[in-house]
């Protein structure tokens, strides 16, 4: 039994993952300040024994003695972290290198909740780990892009200056049941604007690509890669390498849900990628990971669970 530290635990994937650690036997320390986070995700677990929570900005040093670390805080959707660009800077940078000298001064291992948007607007596809991408480093989204690029750095620079145990997973589109109705997210807006009767906005032509992990395979993902053998120290795309267009995503969506919205189209974004689908060849040879849940039945789920977080404020 290990004794687990998980940054941005109140988050749509952290809460979940304490859950998973939990149930396994291990005893969980979660860190959130409740920025994109919300207590709601921890209420079934504030009174598990082997459960604590501290209220806390992972840019202000903490000390405690862990075996583990699963660093998730930041905001990963870009309607939050375009809010407050230089709040997810300094917690992409500041918020990491206090986690690493936590992880220096306990021996803890380290995992870094990274993201395919390190990769940028891509120039090869699928994207596999040793492309080194092709990010704006003064757009919008370079607070997130960016930001993450650097706790990469910072972690492979704590692992050659002080052999610390690290391990990155770059994680692509991820979604289900615990996911914010605000989210902001392409696969909770068009399930809540399907659900609400409202138009499906879809930014620029639809033709744009991306790739939807279920957030129970993304989990086991990560639960994979930090107990990996130690020598996989790289970085390790974690997500569904099944490409789909974002109109093919509405679709599927009008079709579970029944909804007649209609369709209409918006300007696309400034440094919005036209291609994301992961090359997760690491990932199924050293971790013997693939993800099983098919999109259909993923929406199916998220879907029966955003309907219910819609219904008391539809009574209301």
């Amino acid at each position: 039994m290990a004794r687990i530290l998980v940054t941005g635990g109140a988050g749509f994937l952290g809460a979940a993952l304490c859950e998973k650690l939990l149930r396994r036997g291990d005893s969980v320390v979660c860190l959130d300040n409740f920025w994109t986070g919300r207590p709601d995700n921890l209420r079934r677990l504030a009174t598990h024994p082997r459960f604590v929570f501290y209220e806390r900005d992972v840019c202000r040093p903490f000390d405690i003695d862990v075996d583990e670390i699963f660093n998730l805080a930041s905001p990963a959707s870009p309607r939050h972290y375009q809010a407050d660009p230089v709040n997810t800077l300094k917690t992409n940078v500041l918020g990491v290198l206090n986690m690493l000298e936590l992880a220096r001064r306990t021996g803890a291992k380290f995992l870094q909740a990274s993201t395919s948007e390190v990769y940028g607007n891509p120039h090869i596809h699928p994207q596999a780990e040793h492309y080194c991408g092709n990010v704006s480093p003064v757009g919008i989204r370079a607070c997130y892009d960016e930001g993450k690029r650097a706790a990469e750095t910072a972690i492979y620079d704590y692992r050659r200056q002080y052999g610390l145990n690290v391990r990155v997973a770059r994680i692509f589109n991820t979604y289900g049941p615990g996911m914010d109705v605000a989210d902001g997210r392409v696969v909770a807006n068009f399930i809540v604007q399907a659900l609400r009767g409202g138009d499906i906005t879809i930014y620029g032509d639809g033709r744009q690509t991306r790739s939807f992990c279920y957030r129970d395979d993304l989990l086991e993902g990560l639960m994979c890669l930090m107990d990996a053998p130690d020598d996989v120290t790289f970085p390790v795309n974690i997500g569904n390498p099944q490409e789909f267009t974002v109109r093919q995503l509405a679709d599927l969506v009008l079709e579970a849900t029944g909804s007649r919205s209609n369709m209409i189209h918006m300007p696309l974004p400034s440094d919005d990628p036209l291609q994301r689908c992961p090359d997760i060849t690491l990932a199924r040879t050293r971790l013997n990971w693939v993800p099983r849940i098919a999109l259909r039945e993923g929406l199916r789920r998220t879907i029966g669970y955003l309907e219910e977080q819609l219904k008391p404020a539809a009574a209301a």
